[in-house]
């Protein structure tokens, strides 16, 4: 039988999200050594009780959903076996519960001994004080320069730390890379496009003539490239699960998500130093400003708190607000502090020096907070909410405006529902008053249908001035009237709320003897933001270093970049960590200064060279021996398909298709979902990110899943890849594209036509091997459809698209070496 230790951090984490919520919830009230009778001899409140059964047999399959009866239960599909007895679980829960047994149903509880008395009240085992002594909840602290078996290798300070750990093991780094491979390596990881034949000639000429220079040269245009937010942006937006709907059953839309998206791009343009910027997500509303646009660059900025999933389905009001609290926290410390602070919600935490208290200090700072996300009534909405007008009008709006004679027709639309409702809730009552329970439920029926066309009128109205011109709305998270200090709730749930109180506050191992006591009469959340990115505390810097690291290398120095807690993995190279961390606040927070030391490193500019004694002895290579060869992630794989296409346009459009819907239900009220998932020639950043509607360009390719907290991706290898790479309508458009820019726009014929096609895709020209098959491949092709009685301009186009299909779908244009 599996133990805890054989599961990963992420299938533990997973479990504390997801599956233990959901049982204590649903199942312990009959189902826990807590229960007033057990019912079935079945206890779900630890993994052994769990995997024994009840006194019917095993209820648990690790990995085999199919021979799991809990899930047959859960999911109501044997009549006499439906659990809970009295509701089915939301989809979104089942699907959980399904993942979760697939995943090996990973489970870190210990069955309570047999005489062990259940704990009524709450009372932290946790040392905080001995915690301290962790790794990652030291400071950082400068390490002098490691000696060095080559001096002549290092190009900056980092490089001394990898040189020095290589040489510990024994390894020596790989060659550097050619010049043509690092070029195209760094248009790829700074701005995510590839060099143009231009800009590849370019800097092989300045790099034989001066190759520091040059390099210098490339990364600092690149930096300054409007294009570089794009990539880096996009890097955030995993990190804060962004998505334009709100997930789960409901899966409202947010029209107004764009706004943060735009404003994430903006900041890593504008190399907004990284504390501020994390303080304006968490509380840009209480920071001061300078005028009425960085008034309303705060706000769109707390949308990072407001963008999460939301079960808009929740019956009780007070649970479905901790649960949205409880998404802010878990988001929040893992995405700035790499701690899972949410798995102190039931208990205290397991692994990390975490109590429970610490959990509801930061909890009543959010439920001092109001979340503005904007998603109207309906039947299938209990929980609507509003949006924030900004202070300032947008230059150009991303819906159209009404006209006079629409903006009445909306509200005499709005007006007649609103009467067809009260006269129907008349009628409903009448039925009832009559003893005609039939008609009586019918018409109630009836009446959550208009409720929600009201809920959606309203809110389409609302988006508008009294001229029908748009209003500048956005999400986001304010202060409210009165806060107030969270109870402390037994297993995290809200009926199990004791008396107790928990002062607002921080996680107490994490010290930095700058904190700022909340007022009264704040929420925290600025004193919280503030606390997060003090140069005294020992994470931020660390974990967005270490970030920056992984987005450029495609590992971290901490493996596990969103946990740097027990269950995480260490650190590396934890010397060269600290220093890149204490270097990071002294340039000022400035990421595009951390990022350009990383490129200009020698350790960057190393080939992938393989080999294999070096692999057996550091496979994962840890140590950095080589530069190891990644597969492009699914924005610039499609991005790099327009740009050689010659398709891709750069300009940035205005709002997102979503805005353009306007509010509404996937797959309810919005039925026609072509517009959520169409393809436009824009970056893929702009593609409309609906959760569980992903555009398959990009969902293939491993994108980011929108519900979660990403702070790296999964790469895997499956046939809808190849099947989509050989048939789809965006490939083969692209594909004839390039053909056209080759022989039509450029006008090219014979070896050149070649050549360049190379140099667009792989940034290098053919070899006399490749260049010679290419010309005989073109010549078989048309000569095969003269006998077939094609016309010969239209024949040698396709030879041509289907050669450029072939590039577009190689491993070498979707790797970086």
């Amino acid at each position: 039988m599996m133990t805890t230790g054989d599961f990963s951090p992420e299938q533990i984490d997973f479990f504390e999200s997801h599956i233990r919520p959901a049982l204590v919830k649903h199942c312990y009230k009959c189902h826990s050594t807590d229960a007033d009778k057990v019912k079935g001899g079945l206890l779900l409140d630890s993994r052994e009780a769990t995997l024994r059964g009840g006194d019917n047999g095993t209820v648990l399959v690790p990995g085999s959903p199919e021979e799991s009866t809990l899930l047959t239960a859960i999911t109501y599909e044997d009549s006499s076996l439906e659990m809970p007895p009295k509701y089915q679980l939301d989809d979104q829960v089942i699907a959980d519960f399904r993942t979760w047994i697939e995943m090996g149903a990973p489970d870190p509880r210990k069955e309570a001994p047999r005489d062990a008395q259940p704990i009524e009240t709450y009372t932290s085992t946790i040392d905080v004080e001995k915690g301290r002594d962790f790794w990652a909840y030291q400071k950082p602290h400068k390490s002098k320069l490691p000696e060095i078996s080559q001096s002549e290798w290092p190009r900056s300070e980092l490089d001394h730390f990898v040189l020095a750990a290589l040489d510990e093991n024994e390894l020596t780094p790989a060659p550097d890379a050619e010049p043509g491979t690092l070029v195209r390596r760094l248009f790829f990881d700074l701005i995510g496009l590839p060099p143009t034949p231009d800009q590849v000639e370019k800097f092989l000429a300045g790099w034989a003539k001066d190759p520091e220079a040059t390099l210098s040269k490339t990364v600092d245009a690149l930096l300054a490239s409007d294009r570089f937010g794009e990539r880096w942006g996009r890097h955030w937006l995993d990190v804060a699960r962004y998505g334009e709907s709100t997930g789960k059953e409901a899966n409202a839309l947010y029209p107004y998500a764009w706004r943060y998206r735009d404003y994430v791009i903006d900041a890593f343009n504008a190399d907004k130093p990284y504390d501020q910027f994390i303080q304006e997500q968490i509380a840009g509303d209480l920071l001061p400003f300078e005028n009425d646009a960085e008034r309303a660059e705060h706000l769109v900025a707390t949308g990072f708190l407001a963008i999460g999933t939301k079960g808009l389905n929740d019956q009780n009001n007070r649970q479905f607000k901790f649960d949205l609290v409880d998404e802010q926290i878990d988001t929040a410390s893992r995405a700035v502090l790499a701690t899972t602070v949410a798995c102190a919600r039931c208990h205290d935490h397991k692994f990390d020096p975490i109590p429970m208290s610490d959990y509801y200090a930061m909890a009543g700072v959010f439920l001092s907070s109001e979340t503005w996300y904007g998603t109207p009534g309906a039947a299938q909405s209990r929980h609507s909410s509003d949006l924030i007008t900004l202070p300032v009008a947008d230059e150009q709006s991303a819906i159209d405006p009404l006209s006079l004679g629409q903006l009445i027709d909306l509200q005499f639309r709005l007006d007649q529902t609103r009467e067809e409702f009260r006269n129907q809730q008349a009628e409903a009552a009448e039925a009832r008053r009559g003893g005609d329970t039939d008609k009586a439920q019918r018409l109630t029926l009836g009446l959550l249908r208009i409720r929600s066309q009201i809920g959606l009128l309203e809110s389409q109205l609302g988006r508008y001035d009294g001229e029908g011109n748009p209003l500048a709305l956005a999400m986001a998270v304010t202060d409210s009237a009165e806060p107030f200090d969270s109870q402390l709730l037994i297993r995290g749930e809200e009926n199990g709320a004791t008396s107790e109180r928990v002062p607002r506050g921080y996680v107490q191992v994490i010290q930095t003897g700058d904190e700022e006591p909340i007022p009264d009469d704040e929420s925290g959340r600025l004193q919280l933001a503030q606390w997060m990115t003090s140069p005294e505390n020992p994470l931020a810097a660390r974990v967005m270093t270490n970030r920056l690291w992984h987005w450029i290398f495609g590992q971290g120095i901490v493996p596990t970049v969103d946990n740097f807690g027990a269950t995480g993995q260490t650190p590396t190279h934890p010397e060269l960590l600290d220093q890149m961390a204490i270097r990071f606040i002294e340039k000022g927070w400035s990421m595009k200064q951390m990022i350009r030391e990383i490129v200009l490193s020698r350790t960057y500019r190393q080939s992938s060279e393989f080999d294999q004694e070096k692999f057996e002895k550091d496979p994962d290579n840890h140590l950095l021996w080589r530069m190891t060869p990644r597969r492009l992630d699914a924005e610039s794989f499609r991005d790099a398909v327009l740009a050689v296409s010659g398709k891709l346009e750069l300009d940035r459009p205005v709002g997102s298709p979503v805005a353009k819907v306007g509010d509404g239900f996937v797959g309810r009220t919005v039925r026609d979902q072509s517009s959520l998932t169409a393809e436009h020639d824009h970056r893929s950043i702009y593609l409309p990110v609906v959760r569980d509607l992903v555009p398959e360009s990009l969902a293939l390719f491993d994108f980011a899943d929108p519900s979660l907290m990403t702070g790296e991706r999964e790469t895997t290898t499956v046939p809808s890849q190849a099947l989509y790479l050989m048939n789809s309508e965006f490939i083969i458009a692209n594909a004839d594209a390039m053909a056209r820019r080759l022989a039509e726009d450029l006008k090219l014929r014979g070896p050149k036509l070649g050549a360049t096609a190379f140099y667009l895709a792989y940034a290098r020209p053919p070899t006399a091997e490749e260049a010679r098959k290419t010309a005989a491949y073109l010549d078989r092709f048309l000569a095969t459809a003269r006998k077939d009685g094609m016309d010969e301009e239209k024949a040698k186009l396709l030879g041509l698209t289907t050669f450029c299909q072939s590039l577009l779908s190689s491993a070498e244009f979707r790797y970086l070496n």
